[in-house]
C-alpha cells in the first residue's frame, strides 16, 4: 500500500459497467521526503479507481494489485489501482 496525492479527474466516454458509482482519480504517490513538506519525494502520475469521493488535494492509501480488486469480491472489477482510505492526519516520525 501506497500514500499517494490527488492531483486530478479522469473522464471516461466509457466505462465497462462494473465500474459505474466510482470515479477515476490522477494521483502522485508521496515518499518520506514529500509527506514531511518537501517539494521533492513524488512519483510519477498514475491512475486509480475511487468509490470513496476523494477530492482534489487530499491524501490517500493506495492498494494496487490483486489487493485492489478485493474490495469487490465475489464481484470482480477490472482495476489496478484503488482508493482504500482518505487519510485526514500523517505524522511522520524523524529517524
Amino acid at each position: 500500500m501506497r500514500i499517494a496525492e490527488v492531483i486530478g479527474k479522469l473522464t471516461l466516454s466509457k466505462a465497462h459497467p462494473s465500474l459505474r458509482g466510482g470515479t477515476w482519480l490522477i494521483v502522485t504517490s508521496l515518499n518520506t521526503e514529500a509527506l514531511r513538506g518537501s517539494d521533492g519525494g513524488r512519483g510519477e502520475p498514475f491512475v486509480i479507481y475511487d468509490d470513496l469521493g476523494a477530492g482534489s488535494g487530499d491524501r490517500i492509501a493506495v492498494a494496487e494489485g490483486a489487493e485492489a480488486a478485493a474490495p469487490f469480491l465475489p464481484a470482480q472489477k477490472p482495476v489496478d489501482g484503488y482508493n482504500a482510505a482518505i487519510l485526514d492526519t500523517i505524522e511522520v516520525e524523524s529517524p
